[in-house]
Formats: structure tokens, C-alpha cells, sequence
């Protein structure tokens, strides 16, 4: 399983359920559904039981997790509130805080690296450097936050 496709699907399912206010399941399966049909990028997913069961875990864990990691991304934000972001970025934030905080299997500078080629990919022209801003000053206190993590 490659966690570069699993990440843009979490993002993505992430978009849609605060979006269109669908559950993770839904979100997934029509993802998922919808990646394998289209693959304009030639991908083969092989391993789609493994990949959904990555993706759901995700998912679910930053969704349960949204108001702490919501709180705390608005400290580092300086003059923005996560209500004002794009929706785009304020789901790889999301994911990046989670897998940074509440997550031990992901290196955290891999996490903001990953976060910000998907804001390049998926955000803004300034995407990249906003995501790039906000974590950058996160990673500088993240043993205290993975202690106080709620």
C-alpha cells in the first residue's frame, strides 16, 4: 500500500464528509470506488482491503480528534481561524497534526513534507507555503502537545 494514495484519500474523505456531510464509510467506499474506475493516473491498487482499512483508521481517528486538533492548529495559525481556511487545507493540516500528535508510525518532518506536496497538489498556488508556515512552527513544540494530546 502506498501512503502517498492513502493520504489524498483521506484528504478527500475528510472534504467530503465536512462537505457534504456524509459518514467515513460512505466517503471511502465512493473514494476507493472512484479511484479504481477513473485512475487517470495509471495507479494500480492492489491492495484495496488494506488500503480502505489505513484510510477508515485515519479517517475516524481525525474526525474524533477534530476539536483538539482543531484548538490547537488555531494557536499556530497566527491571524487566520480554521473557519476561514480552504477546506482543502484545513483537512491536510488536519491530517498532518494527526499523524504528527496522535500517531507513531509517521516521522514527523515525512508527515509535513507529505502535507505540504498535497497542498501543492490539491490547494492553492500558496498552498504549499502556508501548510509549510503552520507546521513548521507546530513541529517546534510537539513533544509537549503529544504529552498534553487529548
Amino acid at each position: 500500500m502506498k501512503r502517498r494514495v492513502a493520504r489524498e484519500i483521506i484528504v478527500q474523505s475528510l472534504y467530503q464528509m465536512e462537505m457534504n456531510e456524509v459518514e467515513s464509510g460512505e466517503a471511502v467506499e465512493m473514494l476507493l470506488k472512484e479511484a479504481s474506475e477513473e485512475n487517470e493516473m495509471e495507479r494500480v491498487i492492489s491492495d484495496e482491503l488494506q488500503l480502505k482499512d489505513y484510510v477508515l483508521d485515519h479517517v475516524n481517528g481525525i474526525w474524533e480528534a477534530k476539536p483538539a486538533i482543531d484548538d490547537m492548529l488555531e494557536h499556530y495559525l497566527k491571524g487566520w481561524q480554521m473557519s476561514r481556511l480552504s477546506r482543502v487545507d484545513r483537512q491536510i493540516l488536519r491530517l498532518a497534526a494527526y499523524e504528527m500528535i496522535y500517531r507513531n508510525d509517521v516521522p514527523a518532518k515525512v508527515a509535513v513534507n507529505e502535507a505540504i506536496e498535497l497542498a501543492k497538489h490539491f490547494g492553492t498556488e500558496d498552498s504549499g507555503k502556508f501548510v509549510n508556515g503552520v507546521l513548521g512552527k507546530l513541529i517546534q513544540d510537539l513533544e509537549e502537545l503529544k504529552a498534553n494530546r487529548s
